[in-house]
């Protein structure tokens, strides 16, 4: 595959060491500048401090889950616009309906596919944000 045309900030959510570690190591692969944080206070505060382009979120984590995170990023107008991609395990009926439309930008479920993540990565960042009113994914 080959490396998406514009490296970019990406913030990759989730208290999984494996997933990160996978994610860290394939989006820096293709020319990206990751950050990792394991829930989602920590993600508020790299989302604050880092202004990544991009995140990939986790929804079950400790201290604060991944819904909430996305609420006060989407509360936030500074960084409100910000893209979000949901990775979850939580792929039941209705799961995706939930964060779609304009709370998150895409949803895959785990275990995700690394073509599929890059894929929707590079659209995502082609396009990017569209006001949360017309998010058709």
């Amino acid at each position: 595959m080959p490396p998406i045309q514009r490296p970019s900030r990406i913030l990759v959510v989730d208290d999984n060491a494996d997933n990160r570690f996978v994610l860290e190591n394939l989006l820096a692969h293709r020319g990206h500048q990751v950050s990792s944080a394991v829930n989602g206070a920590e993600a508020l505060a790299a989302v604050e401090r880092e202004r990544p382009d991009l995140v990939l979120m986790d929804l079950d984590m400790p201290v604060m889950n991944g819904w909430e995170a996305i609420e006060h990023i989407r509360a936030n107008p500074e960084v409100a616009s910000l893209p979000i991609i949901v990775l979850s395990a939580h792929a039941l009926l209705g799961d995706e309906e939930k964060a779609m439309p304009g709370q998150c930008d895409g949803f895959l479920p785990k275990p995700f596919n690394t073509q599929q993540v890059m894929a929707l990565i590079g659209e995502i960042l082609e396009r990017g944000r569209e006001p949360a009113s017309d998010v058709s994914e």
